[in-house]
């Protein structure tokens, strides 16, 4: 069963229960190709309450028959394909049908489908609507090995799965279309992979004429810019039609823009239209746009007329810093002045250039073609050097991160003296993200020779970060490269000097040498609005300890990142924001930050990105106890991690377990999977993370009645603690030994720690500790000083969102003798959501919007599997029957005032 299927019938299983209690009736729509006819097909096999009936347009009639059919024996599907082609009579008769399913209450579903590449028909535009989405890299690949008859590499599937634009017609018609040679890698693709043959053979037969122009003149005018829509204005103005003329049925107006109804169905009329007619759209848009920036009319006059001559002013103004043009119109730009260069070696200068644009754009398949291109043999050695630089950050991004770390040491080499700079800090932060600090510092010296052994040690023993976050809060992983990941071949002088000599010394534990160059790379980057230097300053203010700083940076970026249309940084700003929000103790808004930085990252093909956010996104579940949710992005995190060398993130999510299992009571569990992390060994942790998960070593091991397998962690924590970057580190100090001391000095312990609390903030680390001391309280019998200790504990668990932490301490209360205080919300007859973990609380807010489980899995950033599961224990706490008792509960308690 290919991976398309399995999702669609997934799709179709969802909305089969959730027609059975909201009104039995949905209109499938989507653009050609996209399946509409299979998800009937699923349906008519998923359904198993009744018979199945599919209605013909000259059967219409039979719709009463069958309705009456259905309110005597029972449920009743019925399936009507294609119902846009019906007549109008037979429309009209199967709109009254849809009417009485839904008024009525009637015991039958009722699923058309309708093409989404035109206006739905009248008698049916006021029926709910299903529109079927494009297929997700996830869903596509088992598709097309399920296809093809023959091995498919991973590069020509991914490059596949990118042109086919998440169309299951189109993808398996490209998957035809291949030899196995072609298939395997062992040839080359044709270019383009999508021709006129292809789209014909998926959309051609859909395609209607178009006497004035305008299909066509659209179509052009999206491709220049390479957005889903076009200036309504400028495409009017070039068919020189009026404001008012009627459009196609293909197309939609709103807010002055122009779209396809259909992406395919645009990419289909351009692509078979005549080449003289595609010239003269590009010609008349020329003329149309000569108020507009310089780029754009260039670019369509060189489509009109290939004059080599254009090829210098095509790349003048995209390579204009001046400029506001977005990255992706600057890189339709320089392949077409690169197509029309005939030297080489100046080809190859604009080929870098729009591989450049094309990362910062968020096409990584596509920039390293191009940087395919801008290595031939006529390529001069500095854009070579740039082509490397460029490739590093990409495998950076996506990709084995030693290969990246190669990459831009050969970058480094090739370059002159100050773009290597850039491409040095980016080994180094290759290297750190493979766990290899020895290469880290070889990377970061003046001459890259490698560091004495000393050195080595030293800073494995003493974490690179000088800001250990509360337990909680992703620790030094806050970057998942530490020194922004180049994106420009541009030099940037001191602020990569800087930057290198900060982290070198907090590498060597020397913060007293880090502090100054690191602060000045944080204050450069907050007095601009470059969001590579901000991202910079993100980094360096986290690796001083400055989270405010860094919140303040981060968020500079993701802003600089979205005005500058630079989608490649905004996932990589979301990772700085996310891991900052964690330090600063706020782990729901890390999660806010995360769950976009996700769906950014694989978007733009960043598998590495998107790793780190998974492990933000473990680490915030194990606070609020969502084991499930822990498990799903750990070992989404560690898949890619393992395949890419991604030592941090691996430890991250291994520790973002570990506690979960603590947290759940499990004290043993989670002393067996950090043993390894943070003890001595083959086996130990990244470096400059295996130190921030020793306080739950020494909590789980103590617990578990093994306390001596923790004493000497609890003297390499004590090195960390000593370096007075980490507010947090000595009151988490303290608490480790009060856990490992014996009874008569565990009390002064756990009081001075208690003390240490009260001068820094994060109310999870404190009431760990108010929890831990409770317990040690009560053991003791003094059961008066545990009560309040324990019932703090509660207090502050709840604060921050950690409801299972929350009922240890409760639990520990109950032991005790004491009942905890009831939150109000919880008390009878008020307030049933607030029985919900946080998750379930989330999952029902988008249920209640209407949503379904795929687009609130899509939403979170999780699978359907997690939201059926969640959704199903939110039926059973709340013990109700149907989507539309919850609706009403979520009403009710809105209306109330009831936390949601």
């Amino acid at each position: 069963m290919t991976g398309h299927t399995t999702a669609r019938q997934r799709l179709t299983a969802e909305l089969l229960d959730a027609l059975r209690t909201d009104g039995g009736v949905r209109v499938v729509t989507g653009e050609p190709g996209c399946g509409r006819s299979t998800f009937l097909d699923h349906a008519a096999r998923l359904f198993r309450a009744g018979p199945v009936r599919h209605v013909r347009a000259d059967r219409a009639h039979e719709l009463d028959d069958a309705l009456r059919t259905a309110t005597a024996s029972g449920p009743l599907l019925l399936c009507v394909d294609d119902a846009d082609l019906w007549d109008a009579p037979s429309r009209a008769a199967l709109a009254r049908a849809a009417a009485r399913i839904r008024e009525t209450g009637v015991r039958t579903t009722l699923l058309l489908t309708v093409a989404g590449h035109r206006p739905p028909p009248a008698e049916l535009s006021d029926l709910p609507v299903l529109r079927l989405g494009p297929l997700t890299p996830a869903e596509a690949a088992p598709l097309i090995r399920e296809r093809a008859d023959s091995e498919v590499a991973p590069a020509v599937r991914e490059e596949l799965i990118t042109e086919a634009e998440g169309n299951p017609a189109l993808l398996l018609a490209l998957v035809r279309r291949l030899s196995p040679a072609r298939l395997s890698g062992r040839r080359a693709l044709p270019r383009p992979l999508v021709d006129g043959e292809v789209l014909a053979d998926v959309a051609g037969d859909r395609l209607p004429d178009d006497p004035g122009g305008l299909l066509l003149t659209t179509a052009a005018a999206a491709r220049a810019t390479g957005e889903e829509d076009a200036d309504a204005d400028l495409v009017l103005r070039a068919c020189r039609a009026a404001t008012d003329a009627p459009l196609p049925d293909l197309l939609t107006r709103s807010e002055g823009r122009l779209r396809f109804r259909s992406a395919l169905m645009a990419r289909a009329v351009y692509a078979l239209a005549a080449p003289e007619h595609r010239r003269a759209a590009h010609l008349a848009l020329a003329e149309a746009a000569r108020e507009a920036e310089d780029i754009l009319p260039l670019l369509h006059r060189s489509w009109a007329v290939p004059d080599p001559a254009l090829a210098a002013s095509l790349a003048s103004a995209a390579t204009d810093p001046a400029s506001t043009t977005p990255p992706a119109l600057r890189r339709t730009a320089l392949v077409r002045a690169a197509e029309l260069t005939p030297d080489g070696a100046e080809r190859a200068r604009r080929h870098l250039a729009a591989a450049e644009q094309t990362l910062l754009a968020g096409g990584v398949a596509d920039a390293l073609r191009l940087l395919d291109q801008a290595r031939g043999p006529s390529a001069p050695t500095p854009v070579r050097g740039g082509a490397e630089l460029l490739r590093g950050a990409v495998l950076l991004a996506d990709g084995p991160v030693e290969d990246a770390r190669e990459s831009f040491l050969l970058a480094a080499d090739l370059l002159p003296p100050h773009a290597a700079a850039r491409a040095t800090l980016g080994a180094a932060d290759a290297a750190w993200s493979a766990g290899d600090p020895a290469s880290c510092l070889s990377a970061l010296a003046p001459t890259r020779t490698p560091p004495t052994l000393p050195l080595a040690q030293a800073c494995v023993r003493v974490p690179q970060e000088p800001a250990a976050p509360d337990d909680h809060r992703g620790g030094v992983a806050q970057v998942g490269a530490t020194a922004p990941r180049p994106e420009s071949v541009t030099p940037v002088g001191d602020v990569s000097r800087d930057h290198r000599d900060g982290m070198r010394a907090v590498l060597l534990a020397r913060f007293d040498l880090a502090a100054a160059p690191l602060r000045r790379v944080v204050e450069n980057g907050l007095h601009g609005t470059d969001p590579d230097r901000l991202l910079r300053s993100a980094a360096a203010a986290l690796m001083l300890g400055d989270v405010t700083s860094a919140r303040r940076a981060g968020a500079r970026a993701l802003a600089a990142a979205r005005t500058h249309s630079s989608a490649a940084l905004e996932p990589r700003a979301l990772e700085y924001l996310a891991y900052a929000e964690l330090r600063a103790g706020r782990h729901q808004l890390a999660r806010t930050h995360a769950e976009e930085g996700l769906r950014t990252a694989e978007r733009t093909g960043q598998r590495n990105t998107a790793a780190h956010h998974h492990a933000v996104l473990a680490l915030a579940a194990s606070i609020e106890g969502e084991a499930d949710l822990v498990t799903e992005h750990a070992e989404a995190a560690l898949r890619t991690a393992r395949r890419h060398g991604l030592a941090q993130a691996e430890t991250l999510a291994h520790w973002a377990a570990a506690r979960a299992d603590l947290g759940a009571g499990r004290p043993r569990e989670a002393a067996q999977r950090l043993g390894p992390l943070v003890r001595p060994g083959p086996r130990r942790g990244h470096f400059a993370v295996w130190m921030l998960a020793v306080p739950c070593f020494v909590e789980a091991a103590a617990s578990a009645g093994r306390p001596q397998l923790a004493a000497g962690v609890v003297e390499d924590f004590t090195l960390w603690a000593a370096c007075g970057a980490d507010p947090q580190a000595p009151s988490q100090l303290l608490r480790c030994r009060a856990l490992l001391a014996a009874p008569d000095t565990a009390d002064e312990l756990y009081l001075r720690a208690l003390d240490q609390h009260d001068d820094t903030a994060g109310d999870f680390e404190r009431a760990r500790t108010e929890l831990l001391y409770g317990k040690w309280l009560r053991r003791r019998r003094r059961l008066r000083e545990a009560r309040t200790r324990l019932e703090e504990a509660r207090l502050g668990f709840e604060r921050c969102g950690a409801p299972l932490w929350a009922q240890q301490a409760a639990a520990e209360l109950r032991a005790g003798g004491a009942a905890p205080t009831t939150a109000p919300a919880a008390s009878s007859g008020a307030g049933d959501l607030a029985r919900l973990t946080p998750q379930q609380l989330r999952i029902a807010r988008y249920v209640a919007e209407g949503a379904t489980n795929r687009e609130v899995a899509l939403s979170l950033s999780v699978s359907t599997r997690t939201v059926d599961y969640h959704l199903r224990n939110v039926f059973a706490t709340l013990g109700l029957r149907s989507r539309v008792e919850l609706v009403r509960l979520v009403e009710q308690e809105e209306k109330t005032g009831a936390r949601l």
